[in-house]
């Protein structure tokens, strides 16, 4: 069973200052039906997602599913130097990625994200590429990814902190979780070989985690499906990953 969008606080936001960082910002706001939101996206591009619920937005109306456990995502796009007014349909659940950019791409909807099966058994899950390298921008990279309880995501452990083109970008991340069951947690490792990070970390519905460096493996609690919203972005925007050399054997 399913449990409806509660209309709850977002988490608070990210900004590359606040992060210690140089580009992801990211932030969840909820409205209530009616209400309007606007802001310019200054030096930045913004993607922003609806996570649940349906909304307006320039326009476009966005949103299909009262929960992220419920279909595809619909998201949209802006460049830097551009606006966006949002008006909420019913109450709304918006995430709003960022990241600086100079030119970027032209403003436009995003409502048929390809979808990828990854793992198999015990890491099996669903990936939806909502603005990822098949979709133009200039900095960000979007993804979010629905884990069955009980299995391993992120996995096997990769990280992504070094520029060593063609085999690894530097990229920052952020995820959001949601649980299908409020009560529900699922436990995230954060860790980097020479050991100067490794925390292990207990999360739950509408936490946000940020990931500096370091490997960076998610397990959801069984009974408990998750969902996650990656937010990436860095200099060079792909996707290249390398595996812990410990557990490469699982690739």
């Amino acid at each position: 069973m399913r449990t409806r969008m509660p209309f709850a606080p977002a988490a608070k936001p990210v900004t590359p200052g606040s992060a210690g960082w140089g580009y992801v910002g990211f932030e969840v706001v909820c409205l209530r039906r009616g209400e309007q939101l606007e802001r310019a996206t200054e030096r930045c591009e913004h993607c922003l997602v609806a996570i649940g619920g349906q909304l307006r937005i320039n326009g476009w109306t966005l949103g299909k599913r009262q929960t992220p456990f419920e279909g595809p995502p619909e998201a949209a796009y802006f460049p830097p130097r551009s606006r966006w007014q949002l008006e909420a349909l019913t109450n709304v659940e918006v995430a709003i990625c960022s990241a600086p950019a100079e030119v970027g791409s032209e403003a436009r909807p995003l409502r048929e994200p390809s979808l990828v099966e990854r793992g198999q058994g015990s890491t099996f899950r669903r990936i939806y590429n909502i603005l990822m390298e098949d979709q133009p921008a200039e900095h960000l990279l979007v993804t979010e990814v629905l884990t069955p309880g009980g299995n391993w995501s992120s996995y096997p452990p990769h990280k992504h902190d070094t520029e060593d083109l063609p085999h690894e970008t530097y990229l920052e991340e952020t995820y959001y979780y949601r649980m299908a069951r409020p009560e529900g947690f699922a436990i995230q490792r954060i860790y980097t070989d020479d050991g100067s990070l490794d925390e292990t970390l207990t999360v739950r519905d509408r936490s946000v985690v940020l990931v500096p460096r370091g490997y960076h493996p998610v397990v959801a609690a069984a009974g408990y499906d998750l969902y996650y919203l990656n937010v990436m972005a860095g200099p060079v925007r792909r996707w290249l990953i390398r595996v812990d050399p410990a557990h490469q054997w699982l690739s």
